[in-house]
């Protein structure tokens, strides 16, 4: 106890020490039991939990979800934090996790295997209540860290047909499907695409094939062999977009697999010397923020990004409450927008 300027005695707040000493134990062995509880013998670790409750002892919410069994944390990975098309995705998973009153622990991938791997790690012990995998292909070793760890978890923007994992995305196949067939049926007959790498990003074959569907039912299946395959950014789809020009000069429209993959080509096409759309039309895909601000501005299949990150929060939410989900794979709808970068070959 203490006492302020008036005399009054002040109850102290419970410090880690008198924790440790009611425990019996280190000071070392309480933060352990709330960092990375598996690494503390069992009887050690009730002492020290039971020494928590009966001093109210609360530094953080390691605590509190250490005694309730809940952190009201989730953790979500995300591929590439630069990358436009998160911006949406993350608002939506943000302003989902506000109304259920949780808190995001954003993690960056960068598409490495080791780094996502000891994310997950990191989150076990952070005592998240779950966690968000967004867009990228679910590898065996990342279903089976997660599993080992117990982790409620959900896709988001991508799905797994090997595992019964939640998720929320679109159907790829069908969109693709629908830009290339506004193309053809627009007049174009010469279609080329920038793709991305199948096996990368689970979108990769489903949007590929939506284009070959799409060419097949025009009879121009001869143009399926105009692709070329760009990693992530905008740099990689301008060096794809050159040798796809470079490969079949005659092309009169671009598919790109997103939008900034469209401005890449875009770019590569001006810098060719030929006008987008005059010369060449470009379609690309979701419908990021700049795809109205780009000029000209970018025709694309819209994604509803915002919509699937509230989506995948409130299923993972559903999943922690109920141990299931009603709706396994959810599909949202796409929509097709047309506006400056495409125009009918007559």
């Amino acid at each position: 106890m203490s006492q302020d300027a008036a005399g009054k005695e002040i109850a102290m707040k419970p410090t880690i020490r008198d924790v440790a000493n009611m425990a019996g134990v280190s000071i070392s062995t309480v933060s352990r039991v709330m960092n990375a509880p598996q690494t503390v013998v069992e009887s050690k670790r009730l002492r020290v939990l039971e020494a928590i409750e009966k001093l109210k002892y609360q530094p953080n919410g390691f605590a509190r979800g250490l005694i309730y069994k809940k952190s009201n944390t989730i953790g979500v990975m995300i591929p590439d934090i630069e990358s436009m098309y998160y911006a949406g995705l993350i608002r939506g998973m943000q302003d989902a996790a506000v109304q259920l009153n949780c808190s995001l622990m954003f993690c960056n991938t960068d598409r490495d295997k080791d780094r996502l791997l000891s994310y997950i790690e990191n989150f076990y012990e952070k005592q998240v209540d779950g966690i968000i995998f967004a867009s990228d292909a679910l590898h065996p070793a990342y279903y089976e860290k997660m599993t080992r760890f117990h982790f409620p978890f959900v896709l988001a923007s991508t799905h797994s047909l090997d595992y019964d994992i939640p998720s929320v995305d679109i159907d790829d196949e069908s969109a693709a499907y629908a830009a290339v067939d506004y193309l053809a049926r627009e007049g174009h007959r010469q279609i080329g695409m920038i793709s991305f790498p199948f096996g990368a990003m689970i979108s990769g074959q489903p949007r590929y094939d939506g284009f070959v569907r799409a060419l097949r039912d025009h009879g121009l299946e001869a143009c399926a062999a105009h692709v070329e395959f760009a990693e992530h950014r905008y740099e990689h789809a301008y060096q794809a977009s050159r040798r796809l020009l470079e490969k079949a000069p005659n092309l009169t429209a671009v598919f790109a697999a997103s939008d900034e993959f469209a401005m890449g080509a875009i770019t590569a096409i001006q810098d060719g010397g030929r006008s987008v759309p005059d010369d060449v039309s470009v379609i690309g895909f979701d419908n990021i923020r700049m795809a109205d601000m780009y000029i000209p501005k970018l025709s694309t299949v819209a994604q509803p990004v915002y919509e699937i990150g509230i989506r995948a929060i409130q299923k993972l939410h559903e999943l922690i409450t109920d141990g299931s989900v009603k709706q396994l794979r959810e599909k949202l709808p796409h929509k097709l927008i047309i506006r400056d970068s495409s125009k009918p070959l007559r």
